[in-house]
């Protein structure tokens, strides 16, 4: 159950999480991190819509994390790159990074690695798949944006157009 989980923090290069897998629920699509005193009060009564630390969801086949999933990842995660204001911002718009907004390396800067993205205060802001070896100055986008802080509000308000 928890194997999708496991894959995606392996794609950060995180050596060890603090999650004791026995206390990972699947309710539905959705992945939750139920406490040991809370587990057993979820066991007997399995209506429940939102439980402990949620870990994320599968959507159309993926696991799409959850922030407090990225936040406990960015703790351990070797892969990460810390970006400017400027591309921070656009980064959390939804946009691409390009190599001039990149502040800081650590990890990985292979064409097709994954890897968190912080802003100078330390903050996980999202992540994302590395377009071309960071190592080498190209044009273009240098790093995909998967997943951002971000998208939450754009969901929403894409919801209240509907």
């Amino acid at each position: 159950m928890a194997e999708q989980i496991k894959n995606f923090i392996k794609l950060f290069d995180a050596a060890k999480i603090n999650l004791d897998w026995k206390f990972v629920a699947k309710k539905g699509n959705k992945f939750f991190y139920i406490p040991p005193n809370l587990k057993t009060l979820v066991e007997k009564n399995r209506q429940y819509y939102y439980a402990g630390l949620p870990l994320g969801k599968l959507e159309r086949g993926k696991f799409l994390p959850s922030f407090p999933l990225l936040s406990l990842i960015a703790k351990k995660a070797k892969n990460q790159i810390v970006v400017d204001d400027k591309a921070a911002w656009l980064f959390i718009c939804g946009r691409d990074l390009f190599k001039q907004g990149i502040v800081h390396i650590e990890g990985s800067r292979e064409k097709g690695s994954y890897t968190l993205i912080f802003n100078k205060h330390g903050e996980c802001l999202g992540f994302g798949k590395i377009k071309q070896n960071l190592d080498k100055s190209k044009r273009g986008v240098a790093v995909e944006n998967i997943l951002d802080i971000g998208y939450f509000l754009r969901r929403e308000k894409e919801a209240l157009k509907a």
